[in-house]
């Protein structure tokens, strides 16, 4: 395993878990892949409700299915969504994904082209609070 993700690795993961996401409401798709510490790849898509505020954001998907799946930590994330914005997680999304990953954890925001920009945890999530706050 290098020290750089392969992120084009995780957007070919991403891309087509994007397109199946659940978003009648919105319309606005997500998809999400994020590398786990011991090289396995986990993916999930935001899920929609009728009841808005109980719906589910494609990177808290991704990490509910590492955890399922045995994974403990994050190395790198990448983030895909559609528009001229960039598509960073959502300050809970920010939150949860501290609870898994170091500061220095990289995140990749993607649009349907690829890769448009990077970030540490540490810059989407200054100063943060997690679970080494607790010990």
């Amino acid at each position: 395993m290098t020290d750089e993700p392969d992120f084009d690795a995780l957007f070919a993961v991403a891309q087509p878990v994007q397109a199946r996401a659940y978003a009648p409401y919105s319309r606005f798709k997500v998809g999400a892949a994020l590398l786990a510490d011991d090289g396995t790849v986990y993916f999930g898509c935001n899920v929609e409700n009728a009841s808005y505020p109980v719906g589910v954001c494609a990177e808290a998907g991704a990490i509910s299915a590492m955890i399922a799946g045995g994974g403990r930590a994050i190395r790198a994330l990448l983030v895909l969504g559609d528009g001229d914005a960039l598509v960073t997680p959502c300050g809970g999304c920010r939150q949860r994904i501290r609870e898994f990953a170091a500061p220095e954890a990289q995140i990749a925001i993607a649009g349907p082209n690829g890769v448009r920009a990077r970030f540490s945890l540490a810059e989407l999530l200054p100063a943060s609070f997690g679970p080494d706050n607790l010990r």
